[in-house]
């Protein structure tokens, strides 16, 4: 088996999600007849608002070995709590000898990670974290890896009510973050609403100029009959004088 690079191609589907080719391997299989090649693809699927998944697409060509690994990663996609755009804690996740460390980043910070952990996180829509890869750094370990750490992220709230303490007492920093995830939220529908309102008027505008020409149309012939009327005394008079 030949393995091949880590490919950083990038793209979105028509549903709007973010889907990245990680790895490409080249495997062939030996038969009677001699050995019959085939890819084995690892692609990630995500729409950059906590929702994730990967998985690896199988085929004899490289197209149908993408569809099936995207089609794959789509059924697969599960949503992960997330603190603006942050994790809400530190997390190890494990897959055979590999291990990733993700821990919270503050503002600004970006994703300091690299290869199919980053291509994971990006998808994911988090912009802010800190991880380390230890043990093997095989692309398939550390993208299973990466998926069991986010499996294993914790709601502050949810874990609050369970705890019955206040989501101050657990997180204070998460009492904190809130406000700024409201502000941002009523900023996007500000930008949002202006749209909305010139688009509604932009159709009420419409409206009024078809009913216009359409009331100018249905007065048309009562117009011309008000003319042919104050014509008509006009002539007789004339004819009287002469």
């Amino acid at each position: 088996m030949r393995r091949g690079k880590i490919q950083p191609g990038r793209r979105e589907n028509a549903e709007g999600l973010d889907i990245r080719v990680v790895q490409t391997n080249r495997v062939s299989k030996t038969h009677k007849g001699g050995k019959s090649p085939s890819w084995s693809i690892l692609v990630v699927a995500g729409d950059k608002e906590g929702k994730v998944g990967a998985a690896i697409g199988k085929a004899r060509g490289i197209p149908d070995a993408i569809r099936k690994g995207e089609d794959s990663a789509k059924r697969q996609m599960k949503t992960f709590p997330r603190v603006g755009k942050t994790i809400p804690h530190r997390v190890i996740g494990r897959e055979g000898s590999t291990r990733v460390l993700l821990q919270p980043a503050s503002p600004g910070t970006g994703v300091v990670a690299g290869g199919a952990v980053r291509a994971i996180l990006e998808a994911a829509g988090i912009q802010d974290v800190l991880a380390k890869t230890l043990g093997s750094r095989n692309a398939v370990n550390c993208a299973w890896a990466t998926m069991n750490a986010l499996s294993a992220l914790m709601d502050p709230v949810a874990r609050a009510r369970e705890r019955g303490l206040d989501i101050k007492d657990l997180a204070p920093w998460f009492a904190e973050a809130e406000p700024e995830e409201k502000e941002e939220k009523e900023e996007k529908e500000e930008k949002s609403a202006p749209a909305e309102q010139k688009d509604t008027e932009n159709q009420e505008k419409k409206e009024e100029q078809v009913a216009q020409t359409e009331q100018a149309r249905q007065e048309e012939p009562e117009k011309k009959k008000d003319q042919a009327a104050k014509q008509e005394p006009e002539v007789e008079t004339a004819g009287g004088t002469g």
